[in-house]
């Protein structure tokens, strides 16, 4: 159950950073080029947004169903330990919370520079908070 749960977490990742760096790369050509927020513009956003909420709920049950499981605390000078305990799953929390705040702020914004700059900000320091904290050498 624990190895189908993180091979889904993993999979998935590769989704969610994918619609994650359209929704930025979208949002920021947005912002830049001055053109209406479209039903799509939200789409893709909206995308992103379950994208990431999907992976969170992933991470959560590999991080409650894991063999380690909260034993890994007391090993924090392991490196490798610390990253996969403490650090990944808070930083991108962090990252997730942000985004969430993003698509709110962008619901809330008059006028569509304001809306592409509230998803671009907030979605691009959480894509970069993500990138941050992804254990590399257990992907590759």
């Amino acid at each position: 159950m624990y190895e189908f749960i993180q091979k889904a977490h993993s999979g998935w990742a590769y989704l969610a950073l994918l619609l994650l760096v359209i929704a930025v790369v979208n949002a920021l050509a947005g912002m830049s080029s001055g053109r209406e927020f479209t039903a799509k513009d939200r789409k893709i956003a909206l995308f992103g947004l379950i994208a990431t909420h999907i992976q969170l709920v992933f991470g959560l049950l590999v991080y409650f169903v894991s063999p380690l499981g909260l034993a890994a605390f007391g090993q924090m000078s392991d490196k490798m330990l610390r990253l996969t305990s403490l650090e990944h799953p808070l930083v991108n929390l962090i990252a997730i919370v942000l985004i969430t705040i993003g698509w709110s702020k962008h619901k809330k914004a008059v006028g569509d520079k304001a809306k592409f700059k509230a998803i671009g900000v907030f979605y691009t320091i959480g894509l970069l908070l993500i990138l941050s904290r992804i254990p590399w050498s257990l992907w590759f």
